[in-house]
């Protein structure tokens, strides 16, 4: 009977029952290989975690120890390159320096900044901890690059990038910020006196200088000399903003110019190792009659990059790429065709890991005549003028490359005494004073 009813089931019935016995003998094999993974998994994670955990920790102690290491880094590299002719730093400043000049009288330092700010800093020691400062924003959309003072310490020309090209604009009433105003951390802004605008087309100014004219008939005005990245200088009349005249140095991109200290040269470095010197003509009125050429100083094998002339307006210095420093002697009779003379030629005393000579990417020699200062990079050289020798050397006096640098027109209040003073700036957005060396 048992027999019959099995065989009474219908197929059908039958297979889905050997099918679900299947499917269950199938899946409770896997749950017990599952089970017998995760068993074996659990009893091992411990050693997996000690072992990975163990680097992860020791890298984390590590990151943990050079963080540490690395915050105390910067002020034991400060404390151990702290460079003993470093007087002062001027604070403030949020972008990049461009630019600096210093009052004649040298109480006054403006600088020309990226964040869009042109600040004058009331230098009364150079050696205090803090300085009064005047902060002047120049109109909208103009970036400040290059500046100079104009007409004694009350009056500032500010070369202004735009995007269609550079204008300037003299401001007056800068030298003496209002006792009321800094108390209350603000400063009104300086009156625009004149301003000229596309003054190169839409090239960009390079370097902007202003020196009083003294030479000759001279009327002791001050005059301004605009130099372009392309070819063309401009002369400008300090106080009116009127054009004087303009010249072109024909050598394809300018890097700077320079006027004499009694405003009778006007000196250029470009593109080749050839220096051009034009002599700026005055009226007997005392007005700018014309600008001729005068001279041209050659003897370099490379390209000069800067230059700049004695005290006595009779002597150009030139640093060039063939890591050379000449001295040429201007007095001469070049309207009787007489050639300028190199009085001294000096091997540029830097040299890189191999050995070989540098240049130097901007000089400036002392007021006195006594220092020449030099940078490449962010290195800062003092030389003696009279012999070429180093002095003294700053090796990364700026955290970044030294963008402008200026003497003191004369020597200012330092500590208890007098001092000659050296301001550089740099693309670490700082403005440091120094110290001159001792000969």
């Amino acid at each position: 009977m048992p027999l019959q009813w099995i065989t009474s089931i219908p197929i059908s019935i039958l297979s889905a029952v050997i099918g679900a016995v299947l499917v269950l003998v199938f899946f409770a094999d896997y749950f017990r290989r599952r089970r017998a993974e995760i068993v074996t998994i659990v009893s091992a994670t411990p050693h997996v975690e000690a072992k990975s955990t163990h680097p992860k920790s020791h890298k984390l102690q590590h990151k943990k120890i050079h963080q540490k290491s690395h915050s105390h880094a910067p002020d034991k590299d400060h404390a151990k390159k702290h460079h003993h002719l470093d007087l002062n730093t001027l604070k403030g400043h949020n972008d990049i320096v461009t630019g600096l000049s210093f009052s004649p009288d040298g109480c006054n330092l403006a600088t020309a900044c990226g964040d869009g700010v042109v600040r004058v800093f009331k230098l009364d020691n150079a050696s205090s901890k803090s300085f009064k400062s005047l902060k002047i924003n120049l109109p909208a959309g103009a970036i400040p690059s290059v500046l100079t003072f104009s007409d004694g310490a009350s009056s500032l020309v500010v070369a202004g990038q735009k995007f269609y090209g550079s204008t300037l604009y003299m401001y007056g009433n800068v030298a003496k910020p209002a006792d009321h105003d800094i108390k209350q951390g603000k400063s009104s802004l300086p009156e625009i006196i004149w301003e000229q605008e596309k003054v190169h087309d839409m090239k960009a100014i390079q370097t902007l200088v202003g020196v009083s004219s003294t030479y000759g008939s001279a009327d002791g005005s001050t005059i301004i000399a605009s130099c372009s990245e392309g070819t063309d200088i401009k002369l400008w009349h300090g106080k009116t903003g009127k054009n004087l005249g303009v010249v072109d140095t024909n050598q394809l991109k300018n890097t700077m110019a320079a006027l004499s200290p009694n405003a009778r040269f006007l000196a250029a470095a470009a593109f080749t190792a050839d220096v051009k010197v034009w002599e700026i003509v005055y009226s007997k009125d005392g007005s700018v009659k014309e600008v001729s050429k005068a001279m041209q100083l050659k003897g370099h094998k490379s390209a000069v990059t800067w230059l700049c002339f004695s005290p006595n307006s009779e002597q150009i210095i030139t640093s060039s790429k063939d890591g050379s420093i000449r001295i040429w002697n201007i007095n001469v009779r070049y309207h009787l065709d007489e050639d300028p003379k190199t009085l001294k030629v000096f091997p540029i005393p830097f040299l890189d890991a191999n050995g070989s000579a540098l240049h130097y990417d901007r000089i400036s020699i002392s007021p006195d005549g006594k220092f020449l200062a030099a940078t490449h990079g962010s290195t800062l050289q003092w030389l003696c003028a009279e012999t070429g020798m180093i002095l003294d050397t700053a090796d990364k006096s700026h955290e970044d490359d030294i963008t402008s640098i200026a003497w003191t027109p004369q020597k200012i209040p330092m500590g208890s005494g007098v001092s000659m003073v050296l301001a550089t700036a740099g693309a670490d957005k700082k403005v440091k004073l120094w110290m001159a060396p001792d000969l």
